[in-house]
């Protein structure tokens, strides 16, 4: 079977905003939820192994992110609106089709999601200052729990957006999940040689993510947490943020290698791309830098918030590589950035409307926190 055939060329509607206001927000909007979604990838995986592994430190990291989880969960979540909004609308002949062929698998995420989200809330209202030995095991059970769901969920998304931009597995896929010619929304990704790279690199970078939260929470929000813990809290994220940067390696040089196919791999390494492949690649490494600055100078205020924006241009730069290779994917089949434009004012200006104000909403919230902080 033709993949051309199965990508529907005939129900292109006309786009409601502009392709570069598209392309833009979906960019900024995934950059966003990757920062709390990292946190709760790997950062809630790394607590709990921080707080089996036992020492008061390491006990101090484990409760005080996952206090934290409950939010962070509740602004990754609502951040992941805006790139998912915008995938539908400018991508929705190849996000349909490829989530139709695994709609239980993509249903499922909303079934994990929330015994997730209810998981870090039990963990998370079962930590005790006084209480050095933790919470209940029913507590940890459910802290342990949302972990592994939350690792789930990222592969499911992995197998999801990969296939949105594999058309060419699309036959496959429905071939073996498929009665009488209808798809049972059964199959996954797992055709797809980029998938467990893909998964994998993601955790690389959610590990250096997490490194990056550690100092700058101890930086800004940690005051009543003695001078030890910072110290220790920028070894712990050096350390953490180094296999970060080699796991981000091993597995993005895989990725690249067998994920990318012969046309992906001749545009990302030529002009005017390369650049951008070079950024992307390295990136991970000025963090790691800044931290072994901030151990050996000693924690600070200013180099912690560097990390953390050093961290964040290593997420934009991901962001904007991926998307350059899911136009590349789709481009072979559709040309969607010539599409017709039909500019819908009144939604568009809503959604600016509320994503400025919630975004301040948002900056207040942590101005608020770090206040709190300060005067305790």
């Amino acid at each position: 079977m033709d993949p051309q055939l199965l990508v529907d060329s005939a129900s292109a509607a006309p786009l409601p905003a502009p392709w570069w206001f598209i392309q833009f927000f979906k960019v900024l909007g995934f950059t966003l939820h990757m920062v709390p979604m990292n946190l709760w990838f790997a950062g809630l995986i790394v607590a709990m192994f921080a707080r089996a592994a036992g020492g008061q430190n390491a006990g101090i990291f484990s409760r005080r992110l996952s206090r934290q989880m409950p939010i962070i969960v509740a602004y990754g979540v609502n951040f992941g609106i805006v790139p998912l909004l915008f995938l539908q609308l400018a991508y929705y002949q190849f996000f349909y089709p490829a989530t139709i062929l695994m709609a239980w698998f993509w249903m499922a995420i909303v079934g994990m999601l929330i015994p997730a989200y209810y998981g870090v809330y039990v963990y998370a209202f079962g930590l005790r200052d006084d209480d050095p030995s933790g919470p209940a095991p029913a507590r940890r059970l459910a802290g342990w729990g949302a972990a592994v769901l939350f690792i789930l969920i990222g592969f499911l998304f992995v197998n999801g957006l990969s296939l949105t931009g594999n058309p060419h597995a699309w036959p496959l896929v429905w071939e073996n999940h498929q009665v009488a010619g209808a798809a049972t929304g059964t199959g996954l990704n797992l055709y797809d040689v980029q998938i467990l790279p893909r998964w994998l690199m993601m955790f690389g970078l959610a590990l250096g993510t997490t490194a990056a939260w550690v100092v700058l929470d101890a930086a800004w929000f940690a005051k009543r947490e003695s001078d030890a813990y910072r110290r220790w809290a920028g070894r712990f994220a050096l350390g953490l943020a180094l296999v970060g940067v080699v796991w981000f390696a091993a597995a993005g040089s895989w990725y690249v290698s067998g994920g990318w196919s012969g046309e992906v791999q001749k545009t990302m390494f030529a002009w005017p791309m390369l650049p951008l492949t070079v950024v992307t690649a390295l990136a991970p490494g000025l963090p790691v830098v800044l931290l072994g600055l901030l151990v050996f100078r000693g924690p600070t205020r200013s180099l912690a918030t560097a990390v953390a924006a050093a961290q964040f241009g290593v997420l934009a730069a991901n962001a904007v590589s991926r998307q350059v290779v899911q136009n590349l994917e789709t481009g072979a089949f559709a040309d969607l950035a010539h599409r017709t434009t039909a500019i819908q004012w009144s939604p568009l200006a809503a959604f600016l409307v509320v994503f400025v104000l919630g975004a301040l909403v948002i900056l207040w919230m942590v101005a608020q926190v770090v206040k709190a902080a300060r005067a305790t």
